[in-house]
C-alpha cells in the first residue's frame, strides 16, 4: 500500500474523506515508526482525534458502535428500525464520539480533575476542576482523552444515558432502546452482544497502556471473559490497524486477536 505525505497543516486530514488513505499521520509530520509506542503520545487533542476518526478510519463504515445505526459525513443518524429513545430524546438524531472507558472513570485519577489547579480560574475569577482543568493543565490527560482507540461512534442519546457507568450482565433488565439492547440498571449497562468484544479489548489496551486506569477486579474478569467469547471480525482489526497507523500504537491485544483469526 502506498501513501502521500499530506500538505502540512493544524489538522489531520484534508481533501475528500472518500481518497483517504488509512495510513495517513498528523498533517506534516512522518509516518509512524516501525516501533510502536505503548500508549498515544502522538496526539493531544480531542477534536483533531475526532475528525483523524471520521476522515480516515470510519470513512468507509460509518456505523455507531452499540446500536448499528448508519450516519452520514455530518454526523446525521439512520436510526435502526425500533429504535426508541425515551431518555435525552434532543439527542437522538446525532452521533457523538463516545469515550468506551468513560473520560471520567480515568480523569478522576488527575489531581486537576478532582481538586483543580491554580490556573484553573474562568475570566469571573471563579476556580474550576473537572475535565475542563484537566484538560487545560494536563497533557497526560489531554493524551489519554484524545487515545483513538477509547473512541467510537454512538447515537447520542445512547452516550448520554450510558454516562460513566461500568458494564455488567443485566440479565432480569429490559432494553432502553427498543430494539438496540442495551440495558441500563441502576449505574450498570449491558452492551449488545455485538459490541462486547470490542469493549473489552478497549478496556484491556486502556488498562495495559495506561497506570492511572485500573479496573476493580469484578470488571477485569468480564471484560478478559468477553475477549474470549466474542472475537474480533474484519471491521474491528481494520479499525485497529488504521488508527495505529495514525496515532502511533497498537492496542496489542486487538492485534493478537485478529492475527489468531487470520485477519
Amino acid at each position: 500500500m502506498q501513501c502521500c505525505q499530506p500538505k502540512a497543516k493544524k489538522s489531520w486530514g484534508d481533501g475528500n474523506a472518500k481518497t483517504l488513505l488509512p495510513l495517513l499521520a498528523f498533517a506534516g509530520m512522518a509516518l509512524a515508526p516501525p516501533v510502536l509506542a505503548a500508549k498515544n503520545t502522538a496526539n493531544d487533542s480531542f477534536s483533531r482525534a475526532k475528525r483523524a476518526l471520521s476522515q480516515q478510519v470510519y470513512f468507509d463504515n460509518r456505523t455507531t458502535l452499540y446500536c448499528a445505526a448508519t450516519y452520514d459525513e455530518r454526523g446525521n443518524l439512520q436510526l435502526p428500525e425500533g429504535f426508541e429513545a425515551s431518555l435525552y430524546p434532543g439527542r437522538t438524531h446525532k452521533m457523538e464520539w463516545e469515550h468506551i472507558v468513560p473520560a471520567e472513570n480515568f480523569g478522576r485519577s488527575f489531581k486537576e480533575w478532582r481538586e483543580g489547579h491554580p490556573l484553573c480560574v474562568d475570566k469571573q475569577g471563579k476556580a474550576f476542576k473537572g475535565r475542563s482543568c484537566a484538560e487545560k493543565t494536563s497533557k497526560e490527560f489531554r493524551h489519554m482523552h484524545a487515545d483513538m482507540h477509547n473512541l467510537a461512534p454512538a447515537i447520542g442519546a445512547v452516550n448520554a444515558a450510558r454516562q460513566n457507568y461500568n458494564f455488567a450482565l443485566l440479565p432480569e433488565a429490559q432494553s432502553a432502546f427498543g430494539s438496540c439492547a442495551l440495558k441500563i440498571e441502576g449505574n450498570k449497562v449491558e452492551p449488545p452482544e455485538r459490541a462486547r468484544g470490542l469493549i473489552a479489548r478497549t478496556y484491556l489496551y486502556m488498562q495495559a497502556a495506561y497506570p492511572r486506569f485500573s479496573m476493580g477486579r469484578p470488571q477485569r474478569q468480564l471484560m478478559e471473559a468477553w475477549d474470549k467469547m466474542h472475537p474480533p471480525d474484519a471491521w474491528e482489526c481494520t479499525r485497529a490497524r488504521r488508527i495505529a497507523a495514525i496515532q502511533g500504537n497498537r492496542n496489542e491485544t486487538t492485534e493478537a486477536r485478529c492475527q489468531e483469526a487470520g485477519l
